[in-house]
C-alpha cells in the first residue's frame, strides 16, 4: 500500500493501487479501524493547558522539563521506579506511554509535544481527548514525507495500515 501511493492533492486521504484497483485510506477507515475519536477540534495539537504546580511537580517526578513533553525512553525509565506512586498517578504515566509510543509513535528517545502531553493531568479530560485525529495526523503527516524507495521508519500508529 505505501509503495504503490497515487498522486491526490486531499490533504486527509491516502490513495495506493492494490493491483489495479485504486484503495482509500482516509480519517473515516482510521476511526473505524481503531474505533478511536476523530471528531473535528480547532487548534488540535495545542490544546489549552496551563502549567500548574501539579504539573511542575508531576514532569520534575518523571525527570522531564515542564516545556518539554517526554519520550518514550523516559517514560520506560520511569515505570522502573513507580511502584509506589498513588493510582493517578502510575494512570498518567500509563496514559503518557500510550501517547509517547502509539499515538505519537515517534523515535524511541525523541520528547513528545508539552501541550498534548500536559492533557494527562486531567485524567477525565485526557481520556476524553480527540487522539484519534491526533495519531491520524501524525501517522499522514509521516506518509506523506517519506521516500519510499529506500529504506525508511514511519512515525504514528502504524499497525492501522497492516490490517
Amino acid at each position: 500500500m505505501l509503495c504503490f501511493q497515487l498522486n491526490i492533492n486531499k490533504k486527509c486521504e491516502l490513495w495506493s493501487l492494490l493491483g489495479a484497483d485504486p484503495v482509500r485510506f482516509s480519517l473515516i477507515e482510521f476511526e473505524h479501524l481503531t474505533g478511536l475519536n476523530c471528531e473535528h477540534i480547532e487548534n488540535l495539537e495545542n490544546p489549552r493547558c496551563e502549567v500548574t504546580k501539579e504539573i511542575a511537580s508531576f514532569w520534575e517526578r518523571i525527570g522531564v522539563y515542564v516545556d518539554v513533553g517526554p519520550s518514550s525512553e523516559q517514560i520506560i525509565r520511569v515505570c522502573q521506579r513507580c511502584q509506589k506512586w498513588s493510582r493517578d498517578d502510575r494512570m498518567r504515566l500509563g496514559y503518557l506511554a500510550i501517547f509517547t509510543g502509539f499515538i505519537k509513535g515517534w523515535k524511541y528517545s525523541i520528547a513528545t509535544r508539552a501541550s498534548l502531553a500536559r492533557l494527562v493531568m486531567d485524567l477525565e479530560k485526557f481520556e476524553n481527548y480527540l487522539w484519534g485525529r491526533v495519531a491520524f495526523k501524525v501517522l499522514m503527516d509521516s506518509l506523506r514525507a517519506k521516500h519510499f524507495t529506500k529504506s525508511y521508519t514511519v512515525d504514528g500508529l502504524i499497525q492501522v495500515l497492516q490490517v
